[in-house]
C-alpha cells in the first residue's frame, strides 16, 4: 500500500504541469460562457382594474415558485406597453394583437413576440330600452369607446373606421372613457352603451352582466370585419354565459376582439423564454369561460419575429432538462454542457498525451545520468584517458551512490537496475585503465 501511494505521488509530480493548464481552459470556459440569466424582470400591465394585470398577477405568483420575481408596472393600456418596451422601460409586456401594426417595420424588428395569453372580446353593453343593429346605430347615443391610449379604443377604432367612420366625425356625444369611469357611468345612467374589452373573468365585466338594466349585444357581420381586420378572431358567446342567474347575455350572441400577446425587447434574456411560457401554462392550463383547457399559450402572431426559444417550447414543449430539474439548475447545465464540448475536444488529445509524456518525464530522471557515461565511453573508445582517473571513479561512484535516492515508480525500477550495471561496469572499466597506467 505504502508502496502504491508513493508511485501515486511521483505520478502526479510529474503531471504537476497539467494543473495549470487545465485550470486555463476550465477559466476559460467561465469566462467565455454567457452569464446565467437574471431571475428578474419587469412586465407592463395596463391598469390595476383590467384584465392583463389580473393574469399578470397569477403570472408573478406562478413564478415565485420558480424563485423568479416578476416585477409589474402599471401602464395605461396596450400602446403605452409598447411604448415601454421600446424605450427599454421593461422587458416584458402584455399587448394587444393588431398593436404593433402601428410601429415602423424597425420598431417592430426589436420585439419579439413570445406567445398569445388569451382572446380579448370586444363587450357593447347598452341600457335595455336602447336598440342596436349596427354600428351607425350607435351614432346617436352617449357612448363610451375607451380612454385615450387603450386597447379598447383602438379596436372600435377599427371597427368604426372599417364602417366609414373615422375618428375626426365621431359625434360629440361620443365619450373617451374606459375602465371602472365608463361602468360607474353606464350603470348611473349617464350613458347609454359602452364598449370594454377584457376576459369574460374579469371582475368589470361580470359586475356589468349582473346589472339588470343592462343588455349585452351582439356584434353582426363579424365575417366581414375578419376579412378587413384579420388580426380579430370571431368568438361565439352562449347564452347566460358570463351571468346564469342574470342570463347575460340573454341568447347566444357573437362578439369580435384581438388576442392578448406576451411581447418582449431585446433587453429580455432569451434563455427565460421556457420559463415564462411554462409558468403561463399552468395560470392557463383550467381555460376560462370561452376558451378550453390547455388552449393557450400559443404561438404569437406573425407581425411578430418569435424566438428560437419561443419556436422550441410550441413544437417540442420544454427544454429536456428542464422538465426533471428545477430552472435555476438545468439552465446552468444547458449552457455549460453546450461549452463543455468544445472543452472535452481540448482536453482529449492532451490527456492522450498523459502516457507518453508520464513517460518521457520518468525515464528522463534515469536517462540523465547516461549522458556522463556515454562521454566517457567515448574517451575510451578513443583511447583518451581521462586526466585525473582517480577523480572520474570517485566522481561515479558517488553517482552511483546518489541513485539510491531516484525515486521511480515499480514498473520503471528494471531500467534503475539497468542504470545501476551500467554505472558499475564504467567504473570497472575506469579501473583497469587506471591499472594499466600504473604499469
Amino acid at each position: 500500500m505504502r508502496r502504491l501511494l508513493n508511485d501515486l505521488k511521483i505520478m502526479l509530480l510529474a503531471n504537476f504541469w497539467l494543473i495549470p493548464v487545465i485550470a486555463l481552459l476550465v477559466g476559460a470556459l467561465f469566462y467565455f460562457v454567457a452569464p446565467p440569466p437574471p431571475m428578474h424582470a419587469k412586465m407592463a400591465t395596463g391598469a390595476a382594474t383590467g384584465g392583463y394585470h389580473a393574469f399578470a398577477e397569477r403570472l408573478r405568483d406562478e413564478l415565485a415558485k420558480e424563485g423568479f420575481t416578476l416585477e409589474l408596472v402599471e401602464s395605461r393600456g396596450s400602446l403605452d406597453n409598447l411604448g415601454k418596451l421600446l424605450a427599454g422601460d421593461v422587458g416584458l409586456a402584455l399587448v394587444q394583437s393588431g398593436q404593433e401594426l402601428t410601429l415602423s417595420e424597425r420598431q417592430r424588428g426589436d420585439l419579439f413576440g413570445l406567445g398569445v395569453m388569451y382572446r380579448e372580446p370586444v363587450w357593447l353593453f347598452v341600457r335595455t330600452p336602447v336598440t342596436f343593429q349596427r354600428l351607425s346605430d350607435l351614432a346617436d347615443l352617449r357612448l363610451a369607446i375607451g380612454s385615450d391610449g387603450s386597447g379598447t379604443q383602438a379596436v372600435i377604432g377599427a371597427l368604426l373606421a372599417a364602417n366609414r367612420i373615422e375618428e375626426g366625425a365621431y359625434p360629440e356625444n361620443w365619450q373617451r372613457i374606459g375602465g371602472s369611469r365608463a361602468a360607474n357611468a353606464l350603470i348611473a345612467g349617464e350613458l347609454d352603451a359602452a364598449f370594454f374589452l377584457g376576459p369574460a373573468e374579469n371582475a368589470l365585466i361580470q359586475r356589468l352582466a349582473a346589472e339588470p338594466e343592462l343588455r349585452l349585444e351582439s356584434l353582426n357581420r363579424t365575417r366581414a370585419y375578419l376579412a378587413r381586420l384579420p388580426y380579430l378572431s370571431a368568438m361565439e358567446v352562449g347564452e347566460g354565459m358570463l351571468n346564469m342567474p342574470m342570463d347575460t347575455p340573454a341568447k347566444d350572441i357573437v362578439t369580435l376582439g384581438p388576442v392578448a400577446t406576451l411581447v418582449a425587447n431585446e433587453d429580455f434574456h432569451s434563455s427565460l423564454t421556457p420559463l415564462i411560457l411554462e409558468a403561463a401554462r399552468k395560470v392557463l392550463e383550467n381555460g376560462s369561460l370561452l376558451d378550453p383547457p390547455d388552449s393557450y399559450p400559443a404561438a404569437p402572431p406573425r407581425s411578430l419575429q418569435t424566438l428560437d426559444e419561443a419556436e422550441y417550447y410550441y413544437n417540442k414543449g420544454l427544454p429536456i432538462l428542464q422538465r426533471y430539474l428545477p430552472f435555476r439548475i438545468a439552465s446552468l447545465a444547458d449552457r455549460y454542457i453546450i461549452l463543455a464540448i468544445p472543452l472535452l475536444v481540448l482536453l482529449f488529445p492532451l490527456f492522450k498525451a498523459i502516457g507518453p509524456l508520464y513517460q518521457w518525464r520518468i525515464r528522463a530522471r534515469i536517462y540523465r545520468w547516461y549522458k556522463h557515461l556515454r562521454e566517457i565511453d567515448l574517451q575510451l573508445y578513443k583511447g583518451e584517458w581521462p586526466d585525473d582517473l582517480d577523480a572520474e571513479i570517485e566522481r561515479l561512484e558517488q553517482l552511483e551512490s546518489e541513485m539510491g535516492r531516484i525515486e521511480v515508480p515499480l514498473s520503471y525500477s528494471n531500467e534503475l537496475y539497468q542504470l545501476h550495471v551500467h554505472l558499475r561496469y564504467m567504473i570497472e572499466r575506469l579501473r583497469t585503465a587506471q591499472k594499466r597506467r600504473q604499469a
